[in-house]
């Protein structure tokens, strides 16, 4: 009788564990999907092998083998996949867990040809020394001015070639081969596929297009244990974290404030919302797992209350808040956008940061997978 009950005992036991490990067998696979596809030359339908498949702000990537197959396994959320291959042109298409059901994927790539602007920009010929000239403008602008741009190091400078136009006053970089960028202060090795950068010096905008690729740095167990610590300094107050927050709708208790900029006879007001997600006409959708929300007026003003702002940000703008962070979104009148779980939106061109934000650049970027838990 003893031994009986011992024996059943164990077989409880045995049954519990592997109750357990189903559980988090199936929680793994729940929390992740499985993306699949064929990437081919669609002038000959030829598969094209070594192309770089990647989740664009991600650290997920995948080359394509001999027969152009690739696949790739993603934390939950939507993303951009990115499909890059040397001579031809760059593919780009969102994917959620719905692609995951898509056994056919196949990207047909275009051999690379010489638009008409790319043809007036090589007539109009490349600045000498275009690196010497204007390699910290670009540094400035592309990796940033804060604590953590500092110390990021563009690897290959030599691939960027710089374009300027006396008619239009503007200045265009374009990169034939990924830009390299490590990044000490938050251990990660970018590989960015640029398709341009262009300042417009009448405007004093800049247009950025570019497909950034992360990877883990490996250091000691004290230099991980730092840049553990950065990559949460980076993500508090970040636009991660606001998209994170306003799709869980937990922005009041991470920090965020949210107010309407009204204007008035050439004149600014902040408008506090009663309704904050009333007013951003939150809704979410079960079936897609998604966010949409378009705010009642275009011009939002952020505030993050739970860090100051860089003193460097400060120098550079003597009338900026200093206890608080402030930034402000332009949305795009009558347009809609999306979030995903993991904070991915779109379409992200409907949105124009400045303030604090718009000061934070690659050098303070991070994954779409980085998970600050």
């Amino acid at each position: 009788m003893k031994n009986n009950s011992i024996i059943s005992k164990a077989a409880i036991l045995i049954f519990l564990f592997s109750f357990l490990l189903a559980s988090f067998i199936l929680s793994a696979q729940t929390s992740s999907y499985l993306i699949k596809g064929r990437v081919i030359d669609k002038l000959t339908n030829a598969p094209l092998q070594g192309a770089s498949v990647f989740a664009q702000n991600t650290s997920l990537g995948s080359a394509t083998d001999q027969d152009g197959n690739f696949s790739i396994r993603l934390p939950e959320g939507g993303y951009s996949l990115i499909v890059t291959y040397t001579g031809y042109e760059t593919e780009s298409i969102r994917i959620n867990r719905a692609a995951s059901l898509d056994s056919n994927l196949v990207f047909e790539l275009n051999p690379k040809e010489k638009t008409l602007e790319e043809v007036s920009i090589a007539i109009s010929s490349e600045v000498k020394d275009g690196w010497q000239k204007y390699g910290e403008f670009f540094t400035d602008n592309f990796i940033g001015q804060t604590k953590f741009a500092k110390l990021c190091i563009i690897k290959n400078p030599e691939v960027l070639h710089f374009y300027f136009s006396k008619r239009r006053n503007r200045l265009k970089v374009l990169a034939k081969d990924p830009l390299i960028v490590e990044n000490f202060s938050l251990g990660y090795t970018l590989k960015f596929a640029i398709d341009s950068f262009t300042n417009d010096y009448n405007t004093k905008t800049i247009l950025f297009v570019g497909y950034p690729l992360f990877a883990e740095m490996h250091g000691t167990s004290d230099q991980e244990k730092t840049w553990a610590q950065n990559r949460a300094a980076a993500y508090r107050g970040s636009i991660l974290n606001f998209m994170r927050s306003l799709y869980s709708q937990t922005l009041q208790e991470d920090g965020f404030e949210v107010q309407f900029i009204v204007k008035s006879n050439d004149e600014e007001y902040p408008i506090k919302l009663l309704n904050l997600y009333g007013a951003l006409n939150y809704v979410k959708d079960d079936s897609t797992n998604t966010v949409e929300f378009h705010p009642n007026q275009p011009e939002v003003a952020v505030i993050y209350n739970k860090e100051k702002p860089e003193k460097m940000y400060l120098d550079m703008d003597s009338t900026a808040k200093k206890n608080f962070q402030l930034s402000t979104f332009t949305f795009a009148k009558g347009e809609t956008i999306v979030i995903e779980k993991n904070g991915y939106y779109y379409d992200q061109e409907d949105i124009i940061t400045n303030g604090y934000l718009g000061f934070k650049k690659i050098g303070d970027m991070l994954p779409y997978d980085y998970n600050p838990d």
